[in-house]
């Protein structure tokens, strides 16, 4: 048909592409019944010489974690040994073919990938995944994963997603991979396939309601114009009014199975409720309900139902038809009878979930063992199938108070899920029953734990300060966690805060139970912070400093909520200016953010890397932190965290970049009442304005963020802006003059009162700046030994730099050429371009020419390109990079194919003599 002649086309290139080692990804977009189950199987058939894989959505398997990755995955299971064996043990997890600790979904998906593309490799390989929007999340989100990094395989992967995608998170899940959108029909060819369904004569008030109703849907053309019985085309036919296209199709659908004798419509109840599509299992169903194959012969004949090795409705809309129409007592007998013939033992899960739904009323046994089913599935990564036991679990049990608590269990797995609206409708349930005290303590702590993660909100403070008083006596050990995630809170708010400020919220966190004897990290933070934020920075450095030593030498347990307190010990070290412990925990906090597969915690983990990785001048390892972070955040439907990309862009002088995403971190900081993100967002102005050298505009940046208070970037902040100060008009007007000297006394007590490398040589500089004649240079020259004996990079460079220009400004004109040529060279080889131009015209202003970076071949390297180069320069093999960058290795031999001809060289052994920036 003509209407559908440009989408077939368009499956047909991405096949051939497939065929040619180039992979494709299509998302086929449209309303139920527009044709997307027809158009992959014109796949199907134009991928002759591939081997097809099929996986369809169910909506009753919805809540199965990997059920759908299962369905795909099925006929390549004999390949897993030639994964390597981190990923052999994490998929075999996730699928159930071996029992082990819940599997990082990363290593799952990258698992998928490397399977698929070693399947691909013999054999160009075609994934079909109908009706996506009813996939299990896990699996979507598997399968997404992969559908990002393909690229040099054989394989071509099509999604069938129904749109709008009600229920799941599918569209979100697959947003802005390539998509098909498929539309109605124009006129002429509805017209042409109702006349060619329907081969009666019709009459023409009926052709026009029919083609009217059906609105270009080709399955509304083809169903209604079968609804429409002998009689009523020959008269005037009234349709049912009122009906979108879907539900009128699924009308359409019951209607024919209202027409089959009883137990066909009994035995199409079971195959609707046993989504796996398993042959043996349907008829042993069907036999301990007294049916038979005979039955089922029907529902064939009426295009309704197909079976051979594996039951299949004609489409996904049938099914859903069929079980909304039966009746509950119908249902419960199907469910029943599957759970009778599944093996409890080999699948003790989809047995105990049958039963579950066979049973009117409550059942105490079954609800127990949903619980387990529960803690089955969270092992495996499942959080949205734990929620979905324990919330059957709840409904089935009796005895009120446990209900109610069960509910509140089911609420906490829901959020985990990252199904926020559930877990507050279940947490209302859990509410409006009996709890004890200690379990209402628990519901509104994650009432507020519910507010922090969808809002940020600067109400959220004082909700949780509420639930910490309300555990205090009853869970003293629960109560210090929550109030020092009431801090956490607090310190996000910061100026924005609404009410309960951060010092407020310290003053309560004083009052905390005492902590267990020996005290957790997390206790020893809580005493820190409140100490820092009531007594002082000199007071509370000891404090501080016992914290984050044990964070450091005590990895958190291996669930990934604990992680949260990853993010504060980490934020701890940077404002005790403790180079060398916060790049070891900004590092351990992206490997456990890996490890513990906490999607929603390691694009934070990411960026807070990214951060730290800026003040060591490894600008290029951050652009691959912030990329990848933007990635998975694409990939879970998150909003960028801009806080490393604008950092990144402050520091390379890239100004337009940097006053876009400035301008997108305010806005977005103020909608959601995040003051410290207000606050980093400034720190990085200031910086890009020093480095341009625009210092009135770093002066008033970075006195925004000394006046917000926030413990790092307000220290941080202080160097900025006694240089800013000292260069904003000469001699310094009296106010910056003022502001510098006020600036520097807090820099100096900070530095003191820690002793860290890093910080003293900031004060020294900073002094220099503001100092003359040989008590300067003495300043500058101690600045460059502290910082030269540490990893701060940037901070010595800099050093260098106001050396140079104060040296200039002396008329010390050969030892200012070495101090900036220094500087210059240190800033150009680190990518600091807006510092570097800087002493780029203090070497010109004395007749030099600085030296420009000479090109170089790797310039020629597209970011993913250089990246892939450095690791494998590093001796990383093609697998090993494979599992960093969650790429398949077949990938990654692709790029480096393009690597050795850009950089004209033909061996890994080349790679690794050449100087890669």
């Amino acid at each position: 048909m003509r209407g559908r002649r440009t989408e077939r086309e368009a499956l047909e290139r991405l096949v051939a592409e497939a065929r040619n080692a180039r992979s494709g990804v299509l998302v086929v977009r449209g309303e139920a019944g527009i044709g997307k189950t027809a158009l992959l199987a014109h796949a199907r058939e134009a991928a002759s010489g591939f081997r097809t894989l099929h996986a369809t959505g169910v909506e009753a398997e919805i809540e199965f974690a990997f059920a759908g990755l299962h369905q795909l995955c099925a006929p390549l299971l004999d390949r897993l040994d030639t994964l390597p064996e981190p990923q052999q043990i994490a998929l075999g997890v996730a699928l159930g073919r071996r029992t082990g600790d819940r599997p990082d979904p990363f290593l799952v998906g990258l698992a998928t990938l490397s399977l698929l593309a070693e399947v691909s490799g013999e054999r160009p390989l075609l994934c079909l995944v109908d009706d996506a929007q009813w996939l299990d999340v896990v699996s979507l989100q598997t399968l997404a994963f992969v559908a990002r990094r393909l690229h040099a395989e054989p394989l071509a992967l099509v999604f069938g997603l129904r749109d709008p995608a009600p229920g799941s998170d599918a569209g979100r899940l697959l947003a802005g991979l390539p998509e098909l959108r498929l539309e109605s029909l124009a006129d002429d060819d509805a017209r042409a396939l109702l006349t060619a369904a329907v081969r009666e004569p019709l009459d023409d008030g009926v052709r026009d309601g029919i083609l009217a109703e059906a609105r270009g849907n080709p399955l509304a053309l083809l169903e209604l114009g079968r609804y429409a019985g002998p009689t009523e085309l020959a008269g005037g036919f009234g349709l049912p009014g009122a009906l979108n296209v879907p539900d009128g199709i699924q009308e359409s659908f019951r209607r024919r199975t209202a027409a089959l004798p009883a137990a066909t419509q009994l035995l199409l109840v079971v195959a609707a409720a046993e989504p796996v599509g398993d042959a043996a299992l349907l008829l042993r169903a069907a036999d301990h309900l007294g049916l038979g194959p005979q039955d089922a012969e029907p529902a064939q004949a009426a295009g309704l139902l197909a079976i051979d090795s594996r039951v299949r409705f004609t489409h996904p809309l049938a099914r859903s038809a069929v079980y909304r129409a039966a009746t509950p007592a119908d249902r419960r007998r199907a469910h029943g009878a599957i759970a009778a013939v599944t093996d409890a033992r080999t699948d003790p899960d989809r047995s105990t979930w049958h039963q579950s739904r066979s049973v009117l009323g409550t059942d105490d046994a079954i609800a127990a063992e949903l619980q387990l089913s529960a803690d089955r599935a969270r092992a495996r990564g499942g959080h949205a199938a734990a929620a979905a036991f324990l919330e059957r679990s709840a409904e089935l049990t009796s005895e009120p108070g446990l209900r109610a608590r069960r509910s509140l269990d089911a609420a906490r797995a829901k959020h985990q899920a990252g199904a926020s609206d559930a877990a507050l409708h279940l947490l209302a349930a859990a509410t409006g029953g009996p709890l004890d005290a200690l379990h209402h303590a628990r519901a509104e702590l994650l009432r507020a734990q519910l507010m922090f993660h969808t809002t940020r909100g600067n109400d959220v403070p004082a909700m949780l300060l509420d639930a910490a008083k309300l555990l205090g006596p009853l869970d003293a050990a629960l109560s210090r966690e929550t109030y020092l995630h009431a801090l956490k809170a607090a310190m996000l708010a910061g100026p924005l805060a609404c009410g309960h400020g951060v010092a407020e919220v310290a003053a309560a966190a004083g009052a905390a139970p005492a902590p267990s004897t020996p005290p957790r990290p997390l206790d020893l933070l809580l005493d820190g912070l409140v100490a820092y934020f009531l007594q002082g920075y000199a007071e509370s450095v000891p404090k501080l400093r016992r914290a984050v030593e044990s964070f450091a030498a005590q990895a958190p347990a291996a669930e990934d909520g604990e992680l949260r307190w990853e993010w504060l010990a980490s934020h701890t070290a940077m404002a005790l200016w403790d180079d060398t412990t916060i790049r070891a925990l900004a590092d351990r906090y992206v490997r456990l953010a890996r490890e513990t597969g906490a999607l929603m915690t390691l694009p934070f983990a990411l960026n807070l890397s990214a951060v730290v990785l800026t003040h060591t001048g490894e600008l290029a390892r951050v652009a691959d932190l912030v990329d990848e972070s933007d990635v998975i955040a694409r990939a879970t439907g998150a909003a960028p965290i801009p806080h490393g990309r604008l950092l990144l862009a402050a520091w390379r002088g890239h100004e337009d970049e940097a006053a876009t995403l400035h301008r997108m971190s305010v806005d977005d900081a103020t909608r959601r009442g995040e003051g410290t993100a207000l606050t980093i967002a400034d720190y990085a102005l200031a910086v890009l304005s020093n480095g341009l050298g625009r210092y009135d505009a770093a002066l008033a940046a970075a006195e925004r963020v000394r006046e917000s208070g926030e413990m790092v970037h307000a220290g941080m902040a202080l160097p900025e802006l006694v240089e800013a100060a000292v260069r904003a008009g000469r001699p310094a007007p009296a106010p910056a003059a003022a502001a510098a000297a006020a600036a520097l006394e807090r820099l100096d007590a900070q530095a003191r009162a820690t002793g860290a490398p890093w910080a003293l040589g900031l004060a020294a500089r900073s002094r220099a700046l503001i100092s003359t004649g040989p008590a300067a240079e003495e300043l500058y020259r101690e600045a460059i030994e502290r910082l030269g004996g540490g990893r701060t990079v940037p901070h010595l460079a800099r050093a260098h730099l106001v050396y140079g220009e104060w040296l200039r400004r002396e008329g010390r004109r050969q030892d200012a050429r070495e101090q900036l040529r220094t500087a210059h060279t240190l800033l150009s080889d680190i990518g600091a371009d807006g510092f570097a131009s800087r002493a780029a015209g203090e070497l010109r202003a004395m007749g030099e020419h600085p030296r420009k970076r000479s090109a170089q071949p790797f310039d020629a390297l597209t970011p993913q390109e250089l990246r892939i180069a450095r690791l494998v320069a590093s001796g990383a093999t093609s697998k090993e990079v494979a599992a960093q960058l969650f790429l398949s290795a077949r990938t990654i031999d692709a790029h480096l194919r393009n690597i050795f001809r850009k950089l004209n060289i033909t061996s890994r052994r080349q790679l690794k003599d050449m100087r890669l920036a």
